[in-house]
């Protein structure tokens, strides 16, 4: 964002200060070469100044809900550049068409953008050291999203905790009569929280990490590139432990309450589908995989997508 003119840059700040909420428009149905992240969506001058944007976008999330949308699309150079518009603006046609299992109300459907009219301020310029140009940008929506995951680990706590609090009924063949008695029920709410807490750290310790990154850029430190990678590298690292201690949780939630807590009413399931479905959306084992190749062998992690 330190490309952006002084003047539009502010607006965008004055929106979010008064309340806007900007979603996202980034991912795409195509099947591009690995490696091409260049986007299908394209802007296009229109012969005064300015640009015409057009495409599709899936995956727009929380874009039915929101004021703005970033959009990343290819300039004619075929650069990755982006754009925060309305999404009223003429031109914008938002789609509610999601249907995983899991995250339903983070309205994660698609836009289409047919000749919208963006001004040349409008447009975040793709550049070496600055917007989608720069090299691990998106450290901090990964490490967004983990936090999220985090968030359903420990909502799975407090649900398993207030659920054996309130079980009146047991197993004839419990060793307590009183659930909240129960020692296999106490050693499962225990593994829930120790997780829950390990979750909660590591992420606290990437957002430091990423802290420090922002900071040595902020400041033109020569040790910024090296920062941003130790962002990445304990985000992706964050991201395997938080995804599989969250997905095992929303299971595990199910052995302190019986079958009566499978009742839809409950809504419990959803710890699980929310969990699973979010961190499908970059799966772990690619995650790993480039993790141990650092390790191993000291290569650096993919400098585009989310890491």
């Amino acid at each position: 964002m330190r490309t952006l003119k002084d003047e539009q840059s502010r607006q965008w700040q004055r929106a979010v200060a008064e309340g806007a909420i900007i979603g996202l428009a980034t991912t795409e149905l195509e099947s591009p070469r690995v490696g091409n992240v260049a986007p299908g969506t394209t802007f296009t001058p229109d012969g005064n100044g300015d640009y015409l944007l057009n495409g599709t976008k899936y995956y727009i999330t929380g874009t039915l809900y929101s004021d703005y949308v970033l959009v990343r699309a290819a300039d004619l150079s075929g650069a990755t550049d982006a754009t925060i518009v309305l999404v009223k603006r003429e031109g914008i046609g938002l789609v509610d068409d999601w249907d995983g299992l899991g995250q339903r109300l983070t309205a994660t459907g698609t836009t289409h953008f047919r000749d919208v009219k963006v001004k040349r301020e409008e447009v975040v310029f793709n550049t070496p050291d600055g917007g989608y140009g720069e090299r691990y940008s998106n450290t901090f929506a990964q490490l967004f999203l983990t936090a999220i995951v985090a968030g359903i680990a420990c909502a799975t706590l407090r649900d398993a905790t207030a659920l054996v609090r309130s079980r009146k009924r047991t197993f004839y063949y419990a060793p307590t009569e009183i659930p909240s008695d129960d020692p296999l029920l106490q050693q499962t709410v225990g593994q829930i929280a120790s997780g829950a807490f390990a979750v909660e750290t590591v992420v606290l310790a990437a957002a430091e990490a990423l802290d420090i990154a922002t900071d040595a850029f902020d400041a033109g430190a020569a040790n910024a590139a090296d920062a941003a990678h130790t962002a990445a590298l304990l985000s992706a690292k964050a991201k395997i432990i938080a995804d599989d201690f969250a997905i095992r949780v929303g299971s595990m939630l199910f052995d302190v309450g019986g079958a009566s807590a499978t009742k839809k009413v409950t809504n419990f399931d959803r710890h699980w589908r929310n969990a699973r479905t979010l961190s499908s959306h970059n799966p772990t084992t690619y995650k790993a995989r480039s993790i141990g190749e650092h390790e191993i062998n000291g290569t650096p992690l993919p400098a585009k997508g989310f890491f």
